[in-house]
């Protein structure tokens, strides 16, 4: 068990150079001696005693520029948890790459939207694996496909990845055939081998997919996930490792297995599949009071909400006042990583569509800037490109200078 002398807040805001005092954060000695190995400068900033502050403009929680995480990879480009996708989301400039973690049959992890991988593979066209298509209840909810947990790692190997939203991304599907479903171990292999060649120290931000139900049936994620980690010399590494899950018991069970900083994921509607099945009423909704965050601060180091829990939207897709969140999250000490953020005009603002094509690109830095402005400490993106000029005209001082 790792051992833990401080709360959930007050240790995260430590591993990131940042020590609380009377409500005024402070470089403590430890995490002043961190900062200084990895040449990093200290970081001060103030701690609202109110639930719902003011914060000032873009001022997020660390005082740092917003991580870019590139979520599945960079989709926008290439077949979504792909090898492929993921090189060239690091080469785009992402902070951290994002898998979503399922098991094979044996145990392994693999990088897959789903485990049920009819739309994400050319599964259906082994005459091999026909006899596989089953039907599944996963949370709830009944699925007909393949999955991931009725094949060896071997069986999965001899499959290809395809292009989740052909329609959306047509340009995607030429490289449908072309790779592999990759495991969690070339990932962070591939992780540390861009580090080297890029000059700059990659992260890694994995998601337990379904953990209640491959917990059922003898497939739990967690400690798998965390040995693949200690494997690749990122077991005590929490500047570049955040672990998340939309459940909440497994991110409990791992509070007491890791160090590493966990994110408690929050959709705009539903509940946590853990609670629902524990017949716990409590949903999505619930869990970003301050009450709730409260809770979450107990056991996980941040939140990642749903872009329209931010700031929702009005039945027409505009935009409506944004909500508390933010600032009562970073009351409680908590980061703020947004999800997810697209280019194509049906996933933005109706107050940033550019025509009416849905598919067509948008004003998508507009929309970034005024998540920005909230002061968020983070953001999922299938576009790292778009995702990193936006923060870098946001915050780069230099910027009016070199348009003027």
């Amino acid at each position: 068990m790792h051992p833990r002398r401080l709360s959930r807040p007050r240790r995260r805001l430590a591993a990131l150079g940042i020590g609380i005092v009377s409500g005024v954060t402070a470089l403590s000695p430890v995490a002043a001696s961190t900062a200084a190995h990895a040449g990093e400068a200290p970081v001060t900033l103030t701690v609202s005693t109110a639930d719902d502050h003011d914060p000032a403009v873009g001022s997020t929680l660390a005082g740092r520029s917003p991580i870019v995480i590139g979520h599945r990879g960079a989709p926008g480009y290439r077949p979504e948890h792909t090898l492929a996708s993921y090189k060239l989301a690091i080469q785009l400039g992402a902070d951290f790459i994002e898998p979503d973690l399922v098991s094979t049959k044996d145990g392994v992890l693999v990088s897959r939207h789903e485990n049920e991988i009819s739309g994400t593979t050319d599964v259906s066209e082994h005459p091999e694996f026909a006899d596989r298509r089953t039907t599944k209840i996963i949370d709830g909810v009944p699925l007909t496909g393949w999955f991931t947990e009725d094949f060896t790692l071997a069986e999965l190997k001899t499959l290809r990845a395809v292009e989740r939203l052909p329609d959306v991304r047509p340009d995607n599907t030429r490289y449908n055939g072309r790779f592999e479903i990759p495991t969690f171990d070339e990932i962070l292999e591939l992780v540390k081998q861009q580090s080297v060649s890029q000059g700059r120290k990659i992260g890694v931000y994995p998601e337990t997919k379904h953990p209640t139900y491959f917990r059922s049936i003898g497939l739990r994620l967690e400690r798998r996930m965390l040995r693949d980690l200690r494997q690749a010399g990122l077991a005590y590494a929490p500047r570049r490792v955040f672990i998340q899950s939309f459940e909440t018991r497994n991110l409990r069970r791992l509070n007491h297995l890791t160090g590493l900083p966990l994110i408690q994921l929050i959709d705009s509607k539903g509940a946590p599949y853990d609670l629902k099945a524990a017949g716990d009423p409590r949903t999505y909704a619930d869990l970003v009071t301050p009450d709730g965050l409260r809770e979450i601060a107990t056991y996980a180091d941040g939140i990642g909400p749903n872009k329209d829990i931010v700031i929702p939207r009005d039945q027409n897709g505009f935009l409506l006042d944004p909500s508390p969140v933010v600032s009562r999250a970073h009351h409680f000490g908590l980061l703020v990583h947004v999800f997810t953020f697209r280019d194509e005009n049906q996933f933005l603002p109706a107050d940033f569509r550019i025509g009416t094509d849905p598919n067509a690109k948008g004003d998508a830095f507009s929309e970034y800037e005024t998540f920005f402005d909230l002061g968020i400490d983070g953001v999922f993106t299938d576009y790292t490109d778009t995702a990193v000029a936006a923060r870098d005209w946001y915050y780069d001082e230099s910027t009016d200078k070199q348009a003027s």
